[in-house]
């Protein structure tokens, strides 16, 4: 199976407005517009509800935008690629197979030859670490295990994009630390193109080149950081203290904006 090289993303006004159920229009992301290099590794912080998953899954594919596109090497996005990898936070993985059977999955619907998957299979489990539990069943996994077979699986079919949308989130401190540099190991060695959403603000800094603050919803842009550290990032040193209380300052300002616009529905609602 030939690799495929990383891939570069061009958002172009790419939008997102929702009809709730009684009708209301409610703006989740506004028209936003960025540039992500082929084999970079983009970070996408903000409040709860400020659209980052939203925009995520409209680059995946997953979710229409309501104005603008999203473009991958300049063909647009109309739909689920496997060309590109998605990670999510509750794992997604199929309870029906075994370990192997769920990194496969994705090199069946490329029709790699069954001899051919396996030894691939094999290989991105070796690589997670995993290689001893092919063959076990998914619930016998605990949850920092479970989200390496996920990342394995992603990674497989070899896929020019990751998106991974708060992989860690669900994990405790110590798995958490040991994932992220895992999976820092893993791009550092193919070098693909990620866009990576997390509420933590160390494993933005810790983990990517570039973070995306985004404003409370309606989302937009507020600004982007350069993280220009080598790896591996010392969360202890002043320059990554400095870009952490940077990044703080931002997400504090919108905070303030975001309680008060739920404090705002919440008082239309009970009004109603």
């Amino acid at each position: 199976m030939n690799a495929s090289k990383s891939k570069p993303i061009s958002i172009r006004g790419i939008a997102k407005t929702y009809q709730t159920q009684s009708g209301e229009s409610v703006e989740a992301l506004k028209p936003t517009a960025l540039e992500i290099g082929a084999g970079e590794f983009v970070v996408i912080v903000g409040p709860s509800g400020c659209g980052k998953s939203t925009l995520l899954n409209m680059l995946a594919g997953f979710g229409e935008p309501s104005a603008g596109e999203a473009r991958v090497s300049d063909v647009r996005v109309t739909g689920p690629d496997i060309d590109r990898g998605m990670v999510f936070q509750s794992y997604a993985l199929f309870p029906w197979r075994d370990v192997i059977g769920n990194v496969e999955f994705g090199l069946e619907q490329k029709g790699i030859p069954k001899c051919e998957r396996r030894e691939i299979a094999l290989k991105y489990l070796h690589m997670v670490g995993l290689q001893d539990f092919a063959n076990k069943e998914v619930d016998e996994l605990s949850g920092g295990m479970k989200q390496r077979v996920a990342i394995a699986r992603a990674f497989a079919t070899e896929p020019s994009i990751i998106f991974m949308d708060e992989p860690f989130g669900a994990l405790d401190a110590l798995t958490r630390r040991f994932l992220q540099r895992e999976l820092l190991h893993i791009w550092q060695q193919h070098r693909k193109t990620i866009v990576f959403v997390t509420h933590s603000v160390p494993e933005a800094i810790y983990l990517g080149d570039r973070i995306v603050v985004l404003t409370a919803r309606p989302g937009q842009i507020k600004t982007i950081i350069n993280v220009d550290l080598p790896h591996p990032r010392d969360a202890t040193s002043d320059t990554f203290r400095d870009i952490e209380r940077a990044i703080y300052a931002q997400l504090d300002a919108e905070l303030v904006k975001s309680f008060a616009l739920e404090g705002r529905e919440t008082a239309v609602a009970a009004a109603d």
